[in-house]
């Protein structure tokens, strides 16, 4: 029986290898990096349909954006993808950055060393806060997908566990024509990752760089 595929989509990079800002809160989710990281992504049309909207752009960018949805089944993410929250949970009323009806529509597991009741939301989704090693929570992930593939979300932190640990099928890193200087890198720690993946890369007429890498 073929296994699913474990994907990584969208993940946008600056120039000097930053993930995200420095500073993440309640009103910045990327940190000081505010919007600049994803303004490629949140101008096409992929996007605003997963907002509910019309418009958008439908270039190259929007062709690599509209791979977002297709064929995922469940999704893993780190904790400070879902909340600012550091320690213990304050309280469980924070629902995420996304609203009533979050994009996902199908299981979420939020790694967290302080596990909570889950979250069921509009459309579908539901956060499940799990304590699991990258290769436990694939697996109960998958299990949850079911023939379906698993998204990893950010952030960058939890992306290079799952790189470190081999985990990762697909991955598609969006190279922003932006200098952050701080913040929190993805490569750190990740030397000679080249080696496991076939890379091929297109430029767009934004100055996105896009990098797509398949395992070997």
């Amino acid at each position: 029986m073929d296994v699913s595929s474990v994907r990584v989509h969208c993940i946008s990079v600056s120039l000097d290898g930053f993930a995200s800002g420095e500073g993440q809160s309640f009103d910045a989710p990327f940190g000081h990096a505010g919007d600049r990281l994803l303004s490629w992504f949140e101008a096409t049309r992929s996007f605003r349909l997963l907002q509910g909207m019309t418009g958008g752009t439908t270039n190259a960018d929007d062709g690599f954006a509209s791979r977002w949805t297709p064929g995922v089944g469940a999704d893993i993410m780190g904790r400070n993808m879902f909340s600012p929250h550091r320690g213990p949970w304050e309280n469980n009323d924070w629902k995420g950055w996304w609203g009533t009806e979050p994009p996902y529509h199908n299981p979420v597991f939020v790694l967290t060393h302080h596990p909570r009741p889950s979250i069921e939301m509009e459309g579908g989704t539901t956060f499940h806060f799990i304590d699991a090693s990258p290769h436990e929570a694939v697996a109960i992930a998958r299990e949850a997908a079911g023939e379906l593939d698993v998204r990893v979300g950010g952030g960058p932190n939890t992306i290079r566990q799952f790189l470190a640990a081999d985990l990762i099928d697909y991955l598609h890193v969006a190279i922003v024509p932006i200098v952050l200087g701080r913040g929190e890198r993805l490569w750190e720690g990740l030397e000679g990752l080249e080696d496991r993946f076939v890379m091929e890369s297109v430029t767009t007429p934004s100055g996105v760089t896009h990098l797509v890498c398949n395992h070997r």
